[in-house]
């Protein structure tokens, strides 16, 4: 059996997370409705006269998107890229937006499982390498930095 490679799994759930929310926003365009307006009144000015709340899961969703699977000469290898805790501070963000929405729900239970997993990642030290590709281990003949010597 082989080793679980969390990010992996992680960036799945996020990536259906994030094509759920652009789904939802999507489709709050045109039924528009709070996901709390069973308690209160005062969050419909998101959604109702302009579709303030929709347009923003939309960006968020499309940018979760793009993260998660970036095309290969644009964004791969850059420090935002390969940082698991940059992830985990933007994506609460995208959690909140979607709860918001009646429609976007579910993308935010996506996304909580796949913070907690990014997390677990993590916390056991894992990397963020390429979609698809296991992280590379530094080879026996690669020479070492070791202080004192030169």
């Amino acid at each position: 059996m082989g080793k679980l490679i969390k990010n992996h799994l992680a960036r799945l759930i996020i990536l259906t997370a994030a094509l759920y929310q652009v789904v939802a926003g999507i489709h709050g365009i045109f039924w528009p409705k709070i996901f709390w307006d069973v308690w209160t009144k005062n969050l419909d000015g998101a959604v109702k006269p302009a579709p303030i709340l929709q347009i923003l899961n939309i960006i968020m969703g499309l940018f979760g998107l793009c993260w998660e699977y970036p095309l290969p000469f644009l964004i791969p290898n850059t420090a935002l890229h390969r940082s698991i805790a940059a992830r985990l501070a933007i994506y609460p963000i995208a959690v909140i937006l979607a709860a918001l929405i009646y429609q976007g729900t579910n993308a935010a239970i996506y996304y909580l499982v796949g913070l907690a997993i990014y997390f677990w990642g993590y916390s056991e030290g894992e990397i963020v390498c390429m979609p698809w590709k296991v992280p590379q281990r530094r080879t026996a003949a690669a020479p070492r930095n070791t202080p004192g010597k030169v």
